[in-house]
């Protein structure tokens, strides 16, 4: 009997141990030396590492490493190296598979139809219109409405206007796109947009653009200045016509819970480096924009710009487009992004 009582402890000593030895399950945080919980940020995104967005997330890793003193370690994944869309990226975010992304705002719609509103063609006549509504209460608003998505919306970044290229022309209006196949975002509203302007329009992941484009699958695409130049779409593209027709934001992403598992004082520190990664990405990104259209003039593409008049022949296209989202975007917060422009 006593043997038996003797084994039985001796087992439930050796489970006892094992329990105490087992690592935890948390996944996104372990334990210091000191008993202080450290966190991994992983970012991702599409953009190489000549972009803007990453130049800055360098600094933005730099920032929350030292002040946290530790607690926050930051991996960056620029290139698309973990996912090849941005809509991958975003999934990934929203499901915990991965901390943070970096995506351009439209295919952001196809969770929140909200922020469908920035897609809309010719919205903002310039950078301070869409700085007014994107730092104002109107983007705060959106921000806000992702956590209904399980994501933390931190701040808005910025790819820039973006401006159409293609094998067969300069376009002046609508009419030099008749029949193009056009390579847009994964959002519905830019390819109704473009099939507006009479083009032969389809989404198709960035990713695998260029060999689309250099193999005659599609003979046009939009995007900004930066990302033809840093992707080398000037290889496979001739004609790049400065339309502007959208201003395109790009939005630093987290997944909603592991943000709020963070002490508040790291919540803090991620927010203000959200706020200095928007200020300076944006000043970074419109100098390289003036920088990158010289190395796109100099690589050989043919550059034109539209006149006032011609630009307006494509907002009157675009009209329809606007008729067809109101009810699903809302007057509303139409009305409210277009004031920016006042």
């Amino acid at each position: 009997m006593k043997k038996t009582i003797g084994f039985a402890l001796f087992l439930l000593f050796l489970l006892l141990l094992a329990a105490c030895g087992r690592p935890s399950e948390e996944g996104a945080s372990t334990t210091d030396g000191e008993g202080e919980e450290s966190y991994t940020i992983r970012v991702a995104y599409l953009v190489p590492e000549e972009h803007s967005a990453h130049v800055q997330s360098l600094k933005f890793k730099e920032k929350l490493e030292k002040e946290s003193n530790g607690r926050l370690t930051v991996e960056l994944y620029p290139n698309g190296q973990l996912y090849g869309s941005d809509r991958e990226a975003i999934e990934a975010v929203q499901l915990g598979n991965l901390e943070m992304t970096i995506p351009a705002v439209a295919p952001l719609a196809s969770f929140n139809e909200k922020f469908l509103v920035f897609d809309l063609p010719f919205l903002f006549n310039d950078y301070d219109s869409a700085y007014s509504a994107l730092d104002g209460d109107l983007g705060q608003e959106l921000l806000d409405s992702l956590e209904e998505n399980d994501l933390k919306g931190l701040a808005f970044g910025e790819n820039g206007f973006r401006h159409v290229s293609n094998n067969e022309g300069p376009i002046e209006s609508p009419e030099d796109m008749e029949g193009m196949k056009l390579r847009t975002l994964e959002n519905p509203l830019h390819t109704d947009t473009f099939k507006a302007f009479g083009a032969n329009a389809s989404p198709f992941a960035f990713g695998e653009l260029y060999t689309a484009l250099q193999q005659g699958t599609y003979d046009a695409m939009d995007c900004p200045i930066s990302l033809y130049y840093t992707n080398k779409f000037y290889e496979v593209q001739d004609y790049l016509t400065l339309t502007g027709h959208v201003y395109a934001a790009a939005i630093l992403l987290a997944n909603n819970d592991f943000y709020n598992s963070l002490p508040e004082d790291l919540q803090e520190l991620v927010m203000e480096a959200s706020d200095e990664f928007k200020d300076e990405q944006r000043k970074l990104a419109q100098q390289q924009d003036t920088e990158f259209l010289d190395q796109l003039k100099a690589e050989g593409m043919q550059v034109n710009d539209l006149t006032a008049e011609q630009r307006d022949e494509f907002r009157e296209a675009a009209q329809p487009v606007y008729e067809k989202y109101e009810s699903q975007i809302g007057k509303d917060l139409i009305d409210r992004a277009l004031a920016a422009n006042e």
